[in-house]
């Protein structure tokens, strides 16, 4: 039986790349040299929920869920900026842009979550926090450089990138490549009409 690697997601508009890309290039020289993999801006997105390998079976499941849950809920708009890592400054894993969003968003991604904990899915277990991930720090970044990457991304600050309407999600397949993960939307789901 085959698997697809997959995750459920909002895709941001072109128009947000520009913005995303001097922020993403910054960062990157500063800490050019660094055990850091860079997200390719075009494939940065809000992450909804993360399924990982997927029996292609249960896709057509899914897909139903994610049909269900988005026309039960209202569009909404996001605004993007402000900056942080995860799990902290210290201890630099994680580094992002944030998204400030209403209460409809957490309202769908938990939904989306309970349903899809039905089909055996992993539920989450830390409490969404909205954000676009730029880059991540290797685990085999030394102490020295961690210190070195930490000292860079606690004088960073990301003002407003922009707002963004919310109108669909979709599931995405992910597959590894040389040049990092590729990534392909295999089903939209149009977000309920306000």
């Amino acid at each position: 039986m085959s698997v697809v690697r997959s995750f459920i997601a909002i895709e941001l508009p072109d128009s947000l790349f520009g913005q995303l890309e001097q922020v993403s290039e910054n960062l990157q020289e500063l800490l050019e040299g660094m055990p850091i993999r860079w997200i390719a801006v075009p494939n940065i997105h809000l992450t909804l929920k993360f399924l990982g390998d997927v029996s292609e079976k249960n896709i057509p499941m899914i897909n139903e869920i994610l049909k269900t849950e988005a026309a039960s809920h209202k569009q909404f708009e996001v605004s993007v900026g402000g900056f942080g890592v995860f799990p902290n400054f210290t201890r630099p894993r994680v580094i992002w842009v944030g998204v400030e969003a209403p209460d409809e968003l957490e309202n769908l991604q938990r939904r989306i979550d309970v349903e899809t904990a039905r089909l055996g899915y992993v539920p989450d277990r830390r409490k969404y926090n909205p954000h676009l991930t730029l880059g991540r720090v290797s685990r085999n970044a030394n102490p020295k450089e961690i210190r070195s990457i930490s000292a860079v991304l606690r004088k960073q600050r990301v003002s407003f990138l922009g707002a963004v309407r919310i109108s669909e999600v979709n599931i995405f397949r992910s597959d590894l490549g040389p040049r990092g993960a590729v990534y392909t939307k295999m089903f939209t789901a149009p977000i309920g009409k306000n």
